[in-house]
């Protein structure tokens, strides 16, 4: 690794961010910001809309790169203290940030979101994270599963779940925030072992 790899994976990770917040933003079109500008047609305002969701993206992006450099450190801080214990401490983080994901967003609606909703977003993401980490492990070694779910799962929601507890961002942009977020860290995980194995 040196910092021409480091640039380019900042790079790229932000280019992922911004392209995937610009996608979702047309599936989630928030309160009609493209179909105000397409019927009439207004060029200027599209442009504006885009530009505004690819911002959004790039600051997802910048999120998740943070999280990914700590943990990073996390990681190597968590086997010299823990040792052979590490993998089982991963586990139960990922244990307490699942429900740290169900419940207080849940108790922030006030009832309003019935409480299956929150424990299928919050299962949909351990099973993409379980297959992505599953890619890394084959891809590596086969110890590499346990960290790889751990920061899928546990650095994900660390990096989303604040926004929705102080009501950072609605129910639109936060589907934005947590796909831009999986894409990114996505990227960064499988990128990483390459940019290790590539030469110079």
């Amino acid at each position: 690794m040196n910092s021409r790899k480091v640039v380019n994976l900042f790079l790229k990770t932000l280019a992922i961010g911004g392209l995937a917040g610009l996608i979702v933003s047309f599936f989630v079109n928030v309160n009609g910001a493209y179909t105000d500008n397409l019927q009439p047609f207004n060029f200027v305002g599209l442009l504006g809309v885009m530009l505004f969701f690819i911002g959004h993206g790039l600051l997802y992006s910048a999120v998740s790169q943070t999280g990914f450099f700590a943990y990073l450190y996390v990681h190597r801080l968590g086997l010299s203290i823990f040792r052979s214990f590490w993998p089982t401490v991963q586990i139960v983080l990922i244990a307490f940030v699942v429900f740290d994901l169900i419940y207080f967003p849940y108790k922030n609606s006030n009832g309003e979101v019935s409480l299956i909703w929150f424990i299928l977003a919050a299962a949909a993401l351990v099973l993409y994270s379980w297959i992505v980490a599953k890619i890394k492990a084959k891809e590596t070694k086969k110890h590499a599963f346990v960290p790889a779910l751990f920061f899928m799962v546990a650095f994900t929601i660390v990096e989303w779940v604040p926004a929705l507890r102080i009501g950072l961002v609605g129910a639109e942009f936060s589907l934005i925030m947590v796909i831009t977020l999986l894409a990114c860290n996505t990227y960064q995980l499988l990128i990483l072992h390459r940019l290790h194995n590539s030469p110079k």
